[in-house]
Formats: C-alpha cells, structure tokens, sequence
C-alpha cells in the first residue's frame, strides 16, 4: 500500500458523512461558478497593494482548498487555481454565524467558490475577504500533503492527479510540454509546413523497425496494427503533391521500457520534397532552438550534464565516430564482413561488452551503441549510417554500404532521425525483399513488402528529406526530467 492510500480509510468514512450532511442542506455539485477571476491575473493587477489596504474591488475566485486555518471569529483558506494561490479572509462578523460556521466543515480537497474584496492583511498577504461563499465539490478522500509533496514514485506515476495536484514541479513539466508542442508546431508552420493526420489503425505496419501491437476489426474481419511510423503514409501525401507535411501524434511499438523508453510516445515526422539530409539538420537545430526559447534559453541541465543546444551542432559520420572512440575503422577493407568486423572487435578487447550481430549492419550499430552512444552528451549529428539498417534512405554517393541519414543525439539519447528518402522504386522493392529475408531469418523487427507503397511510388515521388524527432525525449531534454515517465501524463506501468 502507498503512502497516500494507507490514510484513507477512516477519512473517508468522516467525509462521506460530511457529503451527507451538505445534500441535505442543499446542492454540493452545482454545475457552474461564474463569472470567475483567475487567480493568477489577481496576483498580477493586485501586486502594489500596500498592507492593510483593502482595495474595494469585488471579484469572484474558485479552486481546490490547500489549507484551512482556524482562529476563532476569523479563518484562513488558501485556494488555488491552475493560474495560483490567493487566501480567503473569512471573518464571523462578516458571514453571519451559520455560514461562518458551516466553512468548519470544509476540508483539504474540497472545491470551493468565494465573492469578495481584494485586500492585503497588515502581514502583507494578498486575499479575498470573504462576503459570500459555497462549496463546488467535496473531496471524499485525502489529498497528500502539499508542504511534503508526493514523493512515492509509483504513486506519482500511476495516480498522476495526485501528483499535478501537490508537486509543482510536476505540473510545470507539463505546461512547459504545451509551449514546446506550441513552438515546434509553430516553427513548421512559419516554413510552409501543413499538419496532417495519418491512420493510427492500419493495415500493414512499417516505417520502422519494431515490433507492432496487433488488434482485430470485426465488422472488417481482419487484423489491424498500431501504427509504429507514420513515414510511409507522409510520403503518400509527398507523392499526392504536398510538398510540405508534418505529423504530431501517437506511435506505439511492442518493445521494453526504460527511461527513454514507453509502448507509446509521440513523435514528430516532417517530410519536404526537393531537399535532402543536410537541409533536414540544418532545420532540426534550429527547431529544437525554438522550443528551447519557448520554454528557457539554450542552456540547460539534464541527467547531471550542462547541455548548450546553441546551433549549428557538430556533424560526424559514424564511420568517423566509431574510429575516434575504439580504433576500428568499419569502412576499411579488412572489416567488410561481419566475421572481419568482429574479429576487429574482439582485437580491442570490446567482444565482452559489444554483442554479437549475425549482420554487418548490426555489428556496426551494436558496436556504436555500446561504445560511442553513450559518450555524446552534447548535441551532435552522426551521419551516414549502414545501409543494410537503413532501409528507407538513399545511398551515399561515394560508397554504398552507408546511406544519407543522420541521427541526432543529446546526453547519449537518441532525439531524431532523418534521410534523404529512396524515392527509387526498384531500389526500396529490394530493400524490402532483403528485410522480408531477415524476417525469415527470425528478425521480428523486420520490415514487412508493402505493395500499395511500392505502388504510390510508382507514379513518382520527387527528393525529399524526412525526419522523426521523439517529442517525449526532447522534452525530457528541455525540462531536465529524467525519465520518460515524467513528462508522459500516464506512462505504461506494470499491473
């Protein structure tokens, strides 16, 4: 049992009896309370008021009751509103004994709406003093206590109210989530972006490697997949003449969970036709400029590091970024197999730590995760990834092996991925072929053949750069949040 639960069972027994008591004196739900001042826009405009001034304005507040002081013919309220706090000032001369009274029995919790005069007490407290007032809605159970916070983590997790409703911390995380969605949406649609929204149930899952979430459609009598990537559909509408297209939304893959890591996140894909890789990194850093500004500078601490999210970002192929941290050089002649390139690997003394792929591609990526992917704290590009990973992304000009991708990393966490995108139709059929291969090999994240893609490609599609950003990882970034689980309202748990 948690640290809130445990508390309450007798609590709500007294509280019910409370509820009781107030239906029978008249209507504890009403369905309105307006109009209504926000308190925040009354700490602004009142802020000058000097103590012991009592303004003459009449306003109207309501919030959730955080505390309650008692001090015979005169009580203390502290109500807040998503905006802030703001004290009542409830005197029995004022009220008249029944309601003054009748405000004993609110309790932590509770919901209540007060009309009154702006003042400041002569301690210099900002508060309403109280002519009239009514309860809006009884909390039967206890709230944890605001001055301690809620510290239980799993608590916090799966009882997220609880958690917005005493920790500010955590509240704020998540109106610094809607700046940052504001700004980014913000920046694309100021370059000529247009959003669009793709299935989220579909037919044949791809746009990624991973493993899809399966349901079934019965009037249709046919299995359907959670979306993993809403790539391949964006490039339908590339392919229909939207040169500019932009999607916001949920993606859900069946793997582990980890800090970076929940079955579903929300992810960014842009797509724009005529550019290509370089353009995309050129506009990823200035985008995560923005959101930054929406929510801070350009500056900030995550996971125990100082992050400066300045642009321009470094760029380093991979090939370059392998070599400098273990000394194997992956695009050299004597590591061209995958048996070549883990005999290099066990040469080094890494075989222990870097696990063994039954292809070179992976090799390369599993060498890179082990010993390079952590070590990049500050914002860096790595480019040019291998092909035989890379199935939706055109060939570098000066060696096959390797495609035009980069992704783009932050404290050692993946935050977006880009190509310039195969618009070959025979190339990505055999890309395709090869993935299906692999899926026959017991790869399960393996790519399936989609031929109504391969159709729509047919007609044509033109250059085009595209790029997936993880909106959960960058606000992770932008707010300091260590895990996911922070800035996800309700994160995937164990039962």
């Amino acid at each position: 049992m948690d640290e809130h639960s445990e508390l309450a069972g007798g609590v709500f027994a007294e509280r019910r009896a409370k509820l009781a008591a107030w239906r029978a004196a008249g209507d504890v739900y009403p369905t309105k309370y307006q109009p209504r001042h926000e308190i925040g826009t009354l700490n602004e405009t009142y802020a000058d008021l000097e103590a012991g001034q009592d303004s003459g304005d009449v306003r109207r507040i309501a919030g959730r009751v955080m505390a309650r002081r008692v001090h015979g013919k005169l009580t203390f309220v502290v109500l807040e509103d998503s905006s802030g706090e703001l004290q009542l000032f409830a005197q029995l001369d004022s009220l008249g004994a029944e309601r003054y009274a009748a405000m004993e029995h609110v309790d932590l919790g509770d919901f209540v709406g007060a009309e009154g005069t702006v003042m400041r007490t002569r301690r210099g407290e900002l508060s309403l003093r109280v002519a009239s007032w009514e309860l809006l809605s009884k909390s039967l159970r206890p709230m944890p206590e605001k001055f301690h916070g809620l510290t239980d983590v799993e608590t916090r997790y799966r009882r997220r109210y609880l958690d917005l409703m005493v920790n500010d911390a955590s509240r704020e995380v998540f109106v610094k989530r809607a700046h940052i969605i504001r700004a980014i949406r913000e920046f694309l649609d100021g370059r000529g972006f247009i959003e669009v929204e793709t299935p989220v149930l579909q037919p044949l899952y791809g746009g990624a490697l991973a493993r899809p979430f399966t349901t079934h459609h019965n009037e249709l009598e046919r299995d359907l997949y959670l979306r993993i990537a809403t790539e391949l559909y964006l490039k339908r509408c590339i392919i229909g003449g939207l040169d500019r297209v932009y999607e916001m939304g949920k993606d859900f893959r069946n793997e582990g969970v980890s800090f970076k890591h929940n079955p579903e996140f929300t992810m960014l894909e842009t797509y724009e036709a005529y550019v290509d890789y370089n353009f995309v990194m050129d506009m990823v850093e200035q985008m995560v400029a923005e959101a930054a500004r929406a929510v801070g500078d350009l500056k900030v601490t995550f996971r125990d590091h100082e992050i400066d999210l300045t642009p321009p970002w470094p760029r380093l192929t991979m090939r370059m970024a392998i070599e400098n941290e273990t000394g194997i050089d992956i695009g050299a002649d004597d590591a061209r197999t995958v048996a070549d390139l883990q005999a290099a690997i066990k040469a080094k003394g890494l075989d222990e730590s870097v696990p063994l792929a039954p292809a070179w591609g992976a090799q390369v990526d599993e060498l890179f995760s082990e010993c390079v992917e952590p070590k990049l704290i500050q914002p860096v590009f790595i480019t040019e990834h291998p092909l035989e990973t890379s199935p939706f992304a055109k060939k570098t000009p000066h060696d096959p092996r390797f495609v035009e991708r980069f992704e783009g990393f932050i404290a050692g966490m993946e935050l977006s991925n880009a190509f310039s995108e195969l618009n070959d139709p025979e190339d990505q059929r055999e890309r395709f072929v090869q993935q299906m291969q692999d899926l026959a090999d017991g790869d399960e994240t393996a790519h399936r053949l989609d031929e109504d893609f391969l159709e729509a490609m047919e007609h044509g599609m033109p250059p085009t750069g595209g790029m997936g950003m993880g909106i959960d990882r960058l606000v992770m970034v932008l707010t300091g949040a260590p895990s996911i689980r922070d800035v996800v309202l309700f994160p995937a748990l164990r039962g």
